[in-house]
């Protein structure tokens, strides 16, 4: 496998490519005035119906859109007024990564529900307090003697009608522009709900003639209590997203917003904005490194957890390449700034986890789909209800069916199934960069939780990626061997070839150079030495050159039994000797395979070493599937056929030649050490060379696959056991009706739960 040269290729490497223009390109939006998961399909439909719109994904979650679309077709002026004729505000997402800033909040802040709630208690409370304190023994007949029923109901609609139209107005704006749009939603059932509950109470407190006796009874105080409660819920959850959208914040924080700069021969504090690649820069103790750069003098410890998780501070010397926003510990550094502003590895960083935070799984997109359906029903449910008593029901049948109907119409709001999963995503990717581990995509989180079988590259993966010769077997004369072996493997870059010539460097050998260089990729390279034709491959490749290597049997099994890599050397058709090129796995590589077949999954690993040192190397590890002698064009077949054997593969690798497979497995985990195209095709990247990252992230994928499934089995159930609830139920069994007030209540209650439940993978730890 080859390794990239480019010093952009190692953690702090993530270049990318612009699309070319006629590709069908991806823009995220804001989108102000969603509520449930109505509300998402009902955008998503909207944008969907035009021409060039080839996906639209909504978050509810993040109030965001993420639209693929062709620029022929569409400008984004032209998305953002489909969305407005469907019912809601938008605006183009500019996260703007440079520094010192933030982004843009996502969905309604908490201060935005803080005022109309502040209004809505302090009428609220004393309006309940008078309209059930009449109720309570004893206080009917205190009551009557200050103020007759009519002149009580009177202060009720007093105190009632500021809650009902100026603390819930954004509820009727938005609910009526729902339903001139046929496109009923949360706000709709809200609005309708607290409106008939006050235009009933109003006709009974002005006309109570004109109802059948026993039925003008007013509900000044469950109008205003669904308002308040709504309130509430709606405010509570915006603080809950608040705290799950804490991830991109924490990354933006890590920004340094100065730095010196060597400027006409001396340093000067300028703002990062200035800082142009190729500027040098001092970097004292304590502070933060100002962008990604190398080291051009000093040396000193990094800590570079807050972007990798890994605890440890990393020694940094002259020619180590530094991530922006990591903290040098001891030593004072100058650096050369390799990559500014959006360009860095921070703002990669935060650019993956709000793209993984706005994708949806497909198990959302069923969800959004049911929900879409699922309010005309309700309303439909209401109206059955509200007939079924009037026609069945006892005296008071209107009262009574009035009560249930409005009830059903609050109880049945989906603002919890469109939160089910988003949050969850949001809590979980923002856990995971954390953690070092990067979801670029929040559909990775759920296909990872399914997989079956993780599939290694090996070198580099695996192992260090770092070989070096242990072995050495000629014919006669070693050095002279391994000098002329040096000269053809001088012209490559790959492991193996760079290992034999710093063996030959470290004997202090010199060689000529080489002349008609030809490279049989995954195989070899032969060329000529000094007048002879020098080949120094695999036994495989001597096998197509014709090359015997009966000779060296003996020698081969032992180098293969020793799990090292045997690579024959051939001069002039003849093999003459054979070298063990062992590369050593990497720290956790054990425990990590260990973890993963705790887990219940299958291991394996694709290598092109001959099967006998395969089987060594994957035996030491504990690995149970061996895909040995593999082209590296060979490793996405590899995928393919385990995936036509009905696995679900996550391929984890780390270079060029493995960007195939990557994008071919079912997910595709990238070690971030690796090369930019492998990190640019895997679904997830790890942020650190620690193999055990592998385990992490998919225990990660399974827990948030839990909270998920337990938020939908929170929000499906409660709206399918409460609807009947609502309707009555329960009155032909135990006489108990459930009154308007409780309904808006657990609705509120129902979608602060889930957002807490998915507020518990914060809490999530790799050891457990």
């Amino acid at each position: 496998m080859g390794r990239s040269t480019d010093p952009r290729s190692g953690i702090a490497g993530f270049a990318s490519s612009a699309s070319p223009p006629h590709m069908v390109i991806t823009t995220r939006f804001e989108v102000g005035g969603m509520t449930c998961a109505a509300c998402v399909r009902r955008v998503e439909k909207a944008l969907e119906r035009l021409e060039g719109v080839e996906s639209a994904r909504v978050n509810l979650a993040t109030h965001q859109a993420t639209v693929d679309y062709q620029p022929a077709g569409q400008t984004p002026e032209d998305l953002v007024e489909a969305i407005a004729r469907a019912g809601y505000e938008a605006h183009v997402f500019e996260p703007r990564t440079g520094s010192g800033s933030r982004p843009v909040p996502a969905g309604a802040p908490q201060e935005q529900w803080r005022q109309p709630l502040i209004l809505a208690l302090a009428f609220t409370v004393p309006l309940v307090l008078l309209s059930m304190g009449r109720m309570l023994p004893g206080m009917h007949a205190w009551t009557a003697a200050r103020l007759d029923e009519q002149g009580w109901q009177l202060l009720e609609w007093v105190l009632a009608t500021p809650v009902v139209f100026w603390a819930g107005r954004r509820f009727h704006r938005s609910g009526l522009r729902e339903l001139r749009h046929g496109s009923p939603g949360m706000h709709s059932l809200v609005m309708i709900g607290a409106l008939a509950a006050y235009g009933y109470s109003l006709v009974a407190l002005i006309a109570p003639g004109v109802f059948p006796p026993g039925s003008a009874t007013t509900y000044f105080e469950a109008a205003a209590v669904i308002i308040t409660l709504v309130i509430l819920g709606r405010g509570m959850e915006a603080r809950a997203r608040g705290r799950a959208s804490m991830a991109i914040a924490k990354l933006l924080r890590l920004q340094a917003t100065t730095t010196r700069r060597w400027t006409s021969g001396d340093w000067q504090e300028v703002g990062i904005d200035a800082v142009r690649p190729g500027d040098r820069l001092l970097v004292r103790p304590g502070e933060r490194i100002p962008t990604d750069a190398v080291v051009v003098d000093g040396r000193s410890y990094v800590d570079e957890s807050m972007v990798t998780g890994e605890p440890i501070p990393v020694a940094k010397d002259v020619g180590a390449e530094l991530i922006g926003g990591t903290i040098n510990r001891d030593g004072t550094l100058t650096v050369a700034a390799v990559r500014v502003g959006a360009d860095t590895t921070l703002a990669r960083i935060v650019r993956m986890v709000a793209e993984a935070q706005a994708d949806k799984p497909p198990i959302q997109q069923l969800a959004d789909r049911i929900a879409g359906v699922f309010v005309p029903i309700v309303l439909a449910l209401s109206a059955l209800t509200f007939v079924v008593w009037l026609l069945i029901g006892p005296d008071p049948a209107l009262s009574y069916a009035f009560t249930t109907a409005v009830s059903v119409l609050l109880i049945a709001c989906p603002c919890a199934m469109g939160l089910a999963t988003p949050t969850a995503i949001l809590v979980a990717s923002g856990r995971g960069s954390d953690l070092g581990i990067l979801f670029r995509r929040g559909s990775a989180l759920d296909l990872l939780a399914e997989v079956d079988l993780v599939l290694f590259d090996k070198t580099g993966t695996l192992t260090e990626g770092r070989p070096e010769v242990a072995t050495l077997k000629a014919r006669s004369g070693d050095a002279a061997l391994l000098s002329r072996a040096a000269a053809v493997e001088a012209m490559s870059e790959h492991p193996i070839a760079e290992a034999v010539v710093r063996a030959a460097q470290t004997r202090g050998l010199s060689w000529p150079v080489a002349s008609d260089i030809q490279v049989a990729v995954g195989l070899g390279v032969r060329g000529m030495v000094g007048g002879a034709e020098v080949a120094v491959g695999a036994p495989r490749y001597m096998a197509q050159l014709d090359c015997e290597t009966s000779d060296f049997t003996a020698a081969l099994q032992t180098i293969a039994a020793a799990a090292q890599t045997p690579v024959c050397i051939a001069i002039n058709g003849v093999v003459q000797g054979v070298l063990g090129v062992a590369d050593r796995p990497r720290d956790g590589a054990t425990e990590m395979v260990a973890a993963l077949r705790a887990m219940g999954l299958s291991v394996g690993m694709v290598t092109g070493d001959q099967q006998a040192t395969a089987q060594a190397i994957a035996g030491r590890l504990g690995i149970d599937r061996i895909h040995a002698e593999v082209l590296p064009t060979g490793k996405g077949e590899a995928v393919d056929s385990l995936q036509k054997q009905g696995l679900r593969v996550a391929f984890v690798g780390d270079g060029i030649n493995d960007a195939p497979a990557l994008a071919r497995a079912d997910v595709g985990i990238a070690m971030g050490t690796g090369t930019d195209i492998a990190i640019e095709t895997g679904g997830v990247v790890l942020m650190r060379s620690d193999p055990r990252g592998v385990a992490q992230a998919i225990a990660l994928a399974r827990r948030t696959r839990r909270t998920i499934q337990l938020n939908f089995v929170w929000a499906y159930g409660y709206n399918l056991l409460l609807i009947p609830v609502a309707a009555g139920a329960l009155y032909p069994l135990a006489g108990l009706l459930m009154n308007p007030m409780l309904a808006a209540g657990a609705m509120s209650l129902s979608s602060v739960l889930v957002v807490f439940n998915s507020l518990r993978l914060q809490r999530f730890r790799p050891d457990r």
